[in-house]
């Protein structure tokens, strides 16, 4: 029976590929654009590769990408092993997620006693006017 320690080094190592996709992931999807542009311009095949791997892989059409996070990517980060830091980490980004959904509600609660104000005034200027 094989174990770990067995196994060659070199065989756990990323080859070229995935180390070149993993660079484009962590630059955002320009990157991958700016690749799939770079290589019509040099080699016609390659940037009609670069573009079929991108719709197929459905790296075209994502919201977001590795690099740039919305609310509920944090879903998808990897555990870091440590159960208790994943707890606390998840805690915390749900924390700051309310915290931002209340600060929002404050902000359009303050925008509308703003307008609200300045309609009332409108309409008191209207009143003097008019008398």
């Amino acid at each position: 029976m094989s174990t770990a320690a067995d196994i060659p080094a070199s065989f756990n190592k990323p080859n070229w590929f995935e180390r070149s996709e993993g660079w484009l992931d962590r630059k955002g999807k320009g990157a991958w654009i700016g690749a799939t542009v770079l290589g019509f311009i040099f080699f016609w095949p390659v940037g009609f590769a670069l573009l079929a791997y991108m719709i197929w892989s459905k790296k075209m059409f994502n919201k977001s990408c590795c690099s740039h996070h919305s609310r509920k990517s944090h879903k998808h980060w990897r555990s870091s092993g440590n159960m208790a830091f994943d707890a606390y980490r998840q805690d915390t980004i749900d924390r700051l997620a309310q915290e931002q959904q209340d600060f929002e509600a404050f902000l359009d609660r303050l925008r509308q006693a703003k307008d609200k104000a300045e309609f009332d005034e409108f309409l008191k200027d209207r009143e003097k006017k008019a008398s």
